[in-house]
């Protein structure tokens, strides 16, 4: 962000956010803005700045959802269940076993269940593509 010599006073240039040192800047002017008022025009700053900084943030430090498996164990530790309490879900203590080694991959009906019964999200069953 660039003060322009050539315009009034408070007047800003907002430009891409394109380097770490841009983002810090984007980011310093932000704080400064948060209290500013919708509709003002340190609200439309505070709302196109903050619009940069997420397209910025989803193409340099995006999160991608956890391994399957990974979601499952954390959710098994949330609740306290163990390997057993999964066998009505999945289907067995062999399916249980060979699913929680990565033997065998989750079928879309024990996405299903993980989803209904344990309430994991679909992004984190579903995993992504490596």
């Amino acid at each position: 962000m660039r003060r322009s010599s050539n315009r009034r006073r408070g007047d800003v240039t907002i430009a891409p956010i394109k380097t770490p040192r841009d983002y810090d800047r984007a980011l310093a002017r932000i704080d400064q803005l948060m209290e500013a008022k919708p509709g003002t025009k340190a609200g439309d700053e505070l709302d196109v700045l903050t619009t940069l900084v997420e397209a910025y943030e989803a193409k340099h430090h995006a999160i991608y959802p956890p391994d399957p498996i990974d979601a499952i164990r954390f959710r098994m530790d949330q609740l306290g269940m163990t390997r057993k309490d999964l066998e009505s879900v999945l289907g067995g203590r062999g399916r249980v076993s060979e699913i929680l080694t990565k033997k065998r991959n989750l079928s879309l009906e024990m996405i299903r269940r993980l989803h209904r019964t344990l309430h994991i999200p679909l992004e984190s069953l579903i995993g992504t593509a490596a």
